[in-house]
């Protein structure tokens, strides 16, 4: 695996996959992997913690085929896909591997090499809705982990470098590696690529209760699924009338209106980020229609889909109506 860095790259962008797949090795990989880190000229690369890292090839000098191309992200990402050194290497180096990936803002510097056209991506949910300006035949999606669309991988924000290596470690070698690899680095086995990063989206305080926080956190990583009272009440082994107590208490709401909620911001965010249509975002948000999630979006936010897209920052969610338990 030949990473790419350049100057203000994430470091753990870096440590994720290569950490990873040492630990891989160190579980009988076979064949090995043999893990680089490349600069342009081979400079010493800062990180954006302000480590400073030293490159173990010049990647203009790289030549034959390589496995797995991965080219990380960071705070100076923009420079780095506005840097035509570093750009040609990368589009060059491409036509080399035989898979090629990015994380987080990575993603910028492999559409910059033309490396995206036509292709399904993802990238750090911030950034999904300015890749997609900038790079209009590119389909970006910001909703799963990471993506593969052919031979090219790409991957959301920091953590899910991680959870991008365990599954190409899946690939070569099979799931009892991978968890292996995942138990040893003490993560959740891997999260699948589909998994939300839309979870991210949902900025409010957590809730001062332990369970529903719990259940918070479980609702916004699991939209698409049964998110009923009863359902989440099972969930808490608790009755749905005290589960609907603690929501009025902790929340100010009720069980139903805090699903709603989160879905309808979960899928105001996809809207704004990624070019999926809306029966799409409905789908993957757990709204049962186009139509469903419309109504939505003007009881939550006062506008309809098409005004959330076009306008300039995310709308501001109306004042709370009361308390009703309306099914999405």
């Amino acid at each position: 695996m030949l990473l790419v860095a350049y100057d203000d790259a994430q470091i753990l962008d870096i440590a994720s996959p290569s950490g990873a797949l040492d630990l891989a090795n160190r579980h009988g990989a076979v064949p090995p992997y043999a893990v680089e880190l490349g600069t342009v000229g081979r400079c010493a690369a800062r990180s954006s913690a302000g480590i400073l890292l030293g490159a173990g090839c010049d990647l203009e000098t790289v030549t034959g085929r390589l496995d797995t191309l991965v080219v990380v992200g960071g705070a100076g990402y923009a420079e780095a896909a506005a840097d035509q050194r570093l750009v040609t290497q990368v589009r060059r180096l491409a036509r080399l591997s035989r898979r090629v990936a990015s994380v987080c803002t990575g993603t910028y510097v492999l559409a910059a090499a033309g490396l995206l056209n036509n292709r399904r991506v993802t990238t750090h949910w911030r950034y999904g809705e300015q890749l997609a300006a900038q790079h209009p035949g590119v389909a970006v999606d910001v909703g799963p982990l990471h993506i593969r669309d052919g031979n090219i991988y790409t991957s959301a924000g920091v953590t899910s470098a991680l959870d991008l290596t365990l599954s190409l470690i899946e690939d070569d070698h099979g799931p009892t590696l991978a968890r292996a690899v995942a138990r040893e680095l003490v993560s959740y086995l891997h999260r699948p690529a589909d998994q939300a990063q839309i979870s991210m989206f949902l900025a409010a305080p957590p809730p001062g209760d332990r369970l529903v926080r719990d259940l918070a956190g479980y609702i916004a990583g699991h939209l698409a699924e049964d998110l009923g009272p009863r359902a989440l009440a099972a969930r808490a082994g608790v009755s749905t009338r005290h589960l609907t107590r603690l929501f009025t208490t902790h929340l100010g709401t009720t069980p139903s209106r805090a699903v709603r909620a989160a879905r309808t911001e979960a899928a105001a965010h996809l809207v704004r980020s990624s070019a999926l249509p809306l029966a799409a975002i409905a789908r993957r948000c757990g709204f049962r229609s186009p139509q469903t999630l419309r109504q939505a979006f003007l009881d939550h936010y006062g506008v309809g889909g098409d005004r959330i897209r076009r306008m300039p920052d995310m709308p501001r969610p109306r004042a709370a109506a009361p308390a009703q338990n309306p099914e999405p």
